[in-house]
């Protein structure tokens, strides 16, 4: 067995390998590659029963509620999500904890042989190769059938019909809210995103559909008619019954498939989250038994009451209170700005905000406005961190010149921040830190958290 050191140096040479592949922002729209390498392993995807979640906003916080619900119900869960927030081990989960260095340096071991084969493929054929994304597809598909384990909860990566986890057939097809976002990838309408995401819908599977515009509602339902997919709304056969603002989270009660679930303890904050659970509870129902039967609501009180969905509107300091969010569309920028509005009684609040270039930061601030006093804008560890002078420009035209800093890096942001928030020395105020998934893992990596 090898040692730690060697574990280590082998963990960093794999990290490497695959962070030299194409990023996973740069996709080539088709499965067909990923399918291939799967074919050459055996379709390892295809032993696994899979529960596969996608829509524009809410993907990897429901996807941590199934996981967590098929755990405490004694299931073993193989977890796959993205981005990660501080170490790429997280994407590849088994019962709720990030792959081992072991044993992820063994996935990649198993899949590269068949990786060369398919790499050298596409040189000849002249296409891409395989990138970043699929790559660690097929690592989680080669680890969870080789544990191998009871369940796999898979998060989509962009879309749906051609992305590389679509090579898995979901007996639970779950669709959180669909909003404009990727455009330059899906397409500029609700309509074409919500064609893209339906594409995970699969015959005889159920479709658990969140809270949905009538625009994206009428594609999905028209895709679970034409493949024979039974439904589940979120506001029809399931929803919320009731929601009251507790210390650290919400109690709720929820209609679910089976039965009702009362006087549940959600540590998480926003409406958001308490529909992300109506759909993950939705899902659960749907896969272990068939939605006919109620869970028992005591194990259901105890998954609920130990979710979390860190990156999320989680506090990550106090004095002042500093939280981060990785909402990064307007949409998910609004659902934000309820929550704080809603969850925190701030007496001023400042926003610390870097967006991605292919982003729409006027959108996403425009979201943030209302509730924020003052905003510093800067940049994050991403190089596709739009210039912070370029994004002053944009938040000048929604907050006006007086309101609005510039700092060149996060360091300085956040400590520009932090003094805004304590100037006067007013102990209500704090910082929210968004715009990205990046910003949230730089500020949690910041302040000293994993």
């Amino acid at each position: 067995m090898p040692d730690d050191e060697e574990v280590t140096t082998r963990l960093v040479e794999v990290e490497q390998a695959i962070l030299a592949r194409t990023p996973e922002n740069q996709i080539e729209p088709s499965i067909e590659a990923i399918t291939q390498l799967m074919e050459l392993m055996g379709d390892p995807q295809r032993t696994i029963p899979v529960v596969h979640i996608t829509g524009t906003n809410g993907k990897t916080s429901t996807s941590r509620m199934i996981e967590r619900l098929l755990r405490e119900l004694g299931l073993r869960t193989g977890r796959f999500t993205s981005p990660h927030l501080s170490d790429i081990r997280e994407r590849i989960a088994f019962d709720g904890e990030p792959v081992s260095p072991q044993r992820f340096v063994a996935a990649w071991d198993d899949i590269a042989p068949y990786l060369q084969i398919i790499d050298q493929r596409c040189a000849d054929a002249g296409e891409p190769q395989i990138n970043y994304f699929q790559v660690l597809t097929a690592m989680a598909f080669s680890a969870f059938a080789d544990a191998p384990v009871d369940v796999a909860v898979l998060e989509v990566g962009l879309g749906g019909t051609w992305d590389s986890t679509n090579v898995a057939d979901g007996q639970v097809a779950v669709i959180t809210p669909i909003a404009i976002d990727h455009e330059r990838l899906l397409g500029s309408t609700v309509e074409q995103i919500a064609t893209e995401k339906a594409g995970i819908i699969k015959a005889g599977a159920v479709a658990v559909l969140g809270q949905q515009t009538r625009p994206a509602a009428e594609v999905l339902l028209a895709r679970a008619g034409e493949v024979g997919a039974d439904v589940v709304l979120d506001g029809q056969q399931v929803g919320l019954l009731s929601r009251e603002i507790a210390v650290g989270g919400q109690l709720l009660s929820v209609r679910g498939l089976g039965g009702d679930y009362e006087d549940l303890f959600l540590p998480l904050h926003g409406e958001h989250q308490a529909h992300n659970l109506v759909t993950a509870i939705a899902a659960v129902e749907a896969f272990v038994g068939g939605g006919q039967e109620r869970l028992d609501p005591d194990v259901v009180r105890t998954a609920v009451a130990d979710m979390d969905s860190p990156g999320r509107l989680e506090v990550v300091r106090r004095s002042p209170t500093v939280v981060v969010d990785a909402a990064h569309n307007p949409a998910g920028a609004q659902v934000v700005a309820d929550a704080m509005d809603e969850a925190f009684a701030f007496t001023r609040l400042v926003g610390l905000v870097a967006v991605l270039s292919e982003k729409d930061p006027e959108g996403i601030l425009a979201a943030l406005e209302p509730v924020l006093d003052e905003v510093v804008v800067t940049r994050t560890s991403s190089p596709r961190s739009v210039d912070p002078d370029d994004l002053a420009e944009v938040a000048r035209d929604v907050f006006g010149e007086d309101r609005v800093h510039v700092a060149r890096n996060l360091p300085e942001g956040l400590g520009m921040a932090v003094d805004l928030a304590e100037r006067n020395g007013d102990l209500g105020a704090g910082v929210l830190a968004t715009g990205s998934v990046t910003m949230a893992a730089d500020v949690r990596t910041l302040l000293g958290l994993r």
